[in-house]
């Protein structure tokens, strides 16, 4: 039964993500393709809805990471198993390349598909990307991983998140801090200027992020046990109840 339900997290994950770029960047590329009609605004808020919408939609049932460095900021921080890690991010970025193509299937290569693509040096692109990649991990750790936080606040910290990064970083590097999302317009458009970037920035700023989230709630003992599926609204619930770690499930 427990592989079954890996198997749907999985599955959850890749539907998740395809509707993440589906909008996120689909947003950008209908603002290319309408002469500018929604901004940088409206694009910054098509990401904040979505992640939000998702994170409710497919919280419950795989953790709604729909973000590569997200779980490997889990699994750096102990609170995310090791054979799930490559499961997910294969989900991740299958349904991420699934949308970009569904996108380029619609509207050619409008505004070259959302893609990622650096307007400031790589140095500055890297730094924009790490810093808005570590705020993002360490409001998901923050609303995952504490009990203290608010009940039901996950899904609205995350997305009011993810829209003042994108409003922030949006119009220099993407404000991608999800190599998943990038990698499906890259693959799409062909389009790989400092693709490297968009890997490396978010992986290393969330996994810093997780960690320092964890020394600054050291004097508090782990809300959940070993093994446990972690999710950003907390441990992901089997069927009957349990967590893959065999403690309840309280988000």
């Amino acid at each position: 039964m427990r592989a079954s339900f890996s198997i749907r997290r999985a599955a959850a994950e890749a539907l998740g993500t395809f509707f993440l770029v589906l909008i996120g960047p689909g947003a950008a590329t209908v603002n290319a393709y309408s002469g500018g009609q929604l901004g940088s605004v409206g694009i910054a808020l098509a990401f904040a809805f979505v992640v939000t919408a998702m994170i409710h939609a497919i919280g419950h049932l795989s953790g709604a990471h729909i973000n590569p460095a997200v779980t490997l900021g889990f699994w750096w921080a102990r609170r995310f198993p090791a054979g799930e890690v490559l499961p997910y991010i294969l989900a991740q970025c299958s349904g991420a390349v699934a949308a970009s193509y569904a996108l380029r299937g619609i509207f050619g290569s409008a505004g070259g598909l959302g893609a990622t693509l650096p307007r400031v040096s790589p140095a500055s692109a890297f730094a924009i990307e790490w810093l808005l990649s570590f705020a993002l991990m360490f409001v998901i750790m923050a609303v995952a991983t504490d009990e203290r936080v608010a009940s039901g606040s996950a899904a609205l910290a995350i997305g009011i998140t993810v829209g003042f990064c994108a409003l922030m970083g949006g119009p220099v590097t993407g404000a991608s801090m999800n190599p998943a999302r990038s990698l499906g317009p890259a693959l799409a458009g062909n389009l790989w200027q400092e693709h490297w970037i968009y890997w490396v920035a978010p992986i290393t700023g969330m996994m810093v992020a997780a960690r320092v989230y964890e020394l600054l709630r050291s004097t508090y003992p782990p809300p959940v046990p070993a093994g446990t599926v972690l999710g950003v609204q907390g441990p992901v619930p089997l069927p009957d109840g349990t967590t893959e770690g065999g403690g309840p499930h309280s988000s």
